[in-house]
């Protein structure tokens, strides 16, 4: 599918293969669809088959013909999964006569940013090809500042499930939020990259401002992203904590028990002993006198230990 509008006006065209003032969006087109661009746009060839090929990582050039961007980011950025998407930008300079220039973009079925900058040409003063390569990035940048929020969320939820049920095991979920915060840090990470490249190779001071505005927002969604991930490393060491802690209470609990039956144990082992002479076995309050042994001195211990919080 090709769609194209008017950077001046907002206005979307017919595309009969104007290459001025306009942006033209190309969604999986065709092999059809792919020659009319070919032959409309100088495109370059090594730009169009990082462009082309499935699952290239985000990146940036600036070729004689035109500027080359192609970022990758979350699919779902409210609820982020393994998913990712892609758009490729061709900016194509303005000549003096259309200040607007030309951009070209492609995907195989639109992004997220794709769609809220498609909206914005004409309405919010982004009518340049060099307006258009920035709304798209930063638009890029709010979706990866959406993912980190969702993952805080997740992290926030873990930390209190591990307090409320003992018998909660994080490790999988921890593990799996691991594997995505790397996932955002390496892509946040090139498509910074990818903006500063932008930003040293502009001559325009506005240009360099606005990449370099952009390049702050990737630094600054990094930056949480790694404050996640040792919040999930905090988050094991928590759990192991919490274990090792409840296990002592265990054992503390156990010992305490073992410790109160120890005296009892062995006054049965002596009153067990088949000595002729014992004259507690005589006795015919022998057998209540062990009992109230037994219970005095249970209970004593118990209220000791209950005491001093031992138990």
């Amino acid at each position: 599918m090709i769609r194209a509008k008017d950077l001046a006006s907002g206005q979307e065209l017919d595309w009969t293969g104007q290459t001025v003032g306009v942006w033209v969006d190309a969604q999986d087109p065709t092999p059809e669809e792919l020659a009319r661009l070919r032959a409309a746009f100088p495109l370059n060839r090594l730009a169009l088959e990082d462009a082309l090929e499935q699952g290239h990582w985000t990146r940036a050039e600036q070729y004689p013909e035109h500027t080359f961007v192609t970022v990758r980011s979350f699919a779902h950025p409210e609820q982020p999964d393994e998913f990712t998407e892609r758009v490729s930008i061709f900016a194509f300079a303005p000549a003096p006569d259309q200040p607007c220039g030309a951009v070209l973009t492609h995907s195989r079925s639109g992004t997220r940013a794709l769609g809220a900058v498609w909206a914005q040409v004409g309405r919010e003063a982004v009518n340049t090809a060099q307006e258009v390569t920035y709304e798209l990035l930063d638009q890029t940048a709010d979706g990866f500042f959406l993912a980190a929020d969702a993952l805080e969320t997740q992290v926030d939820t873990l930390e209190e499930q591990i307090f409320r049920s003992p018998r909660f095991n994080p490790v999988e979920p921890v593990f799996d939020l691991k594997h995505l915060l790397g996932q955002a840090r390496r892509l946040a990470t090139d498509a910074r990259e990818a903006s500063a490249l932008l930003g040293r190779q502009t001559s325009l001071h506005a240009e360099q401002v606005r990449f370099r505005d952009v390049q702050d927002s990737f630094t600054r969604v990094g930056s949480r992203l790694d404050g996640l991930r040792d919040s999930l490393s905090s988050l094991l060491d928590l759990h192991l904590a919490l274990q090792g802690q409840r296990m002592n209470e265990v054992m503390r609990t156990l010992t305490a028990v073992s410790v109160v039956f120890l005296p009892l144990t062995f006054l049965a082992g002596v009153w067990g002993m088949n000595f002729e002479h014992m004259p507690e076995l005589a006795s015919p309050y022998g057998y209540a006198l062990a009992w109230g042994s037994f219970l005095l001195v249970g209970g004593l211990l118990a209220y000791t230990f209950k005491r001093r919080g031992w138990w």
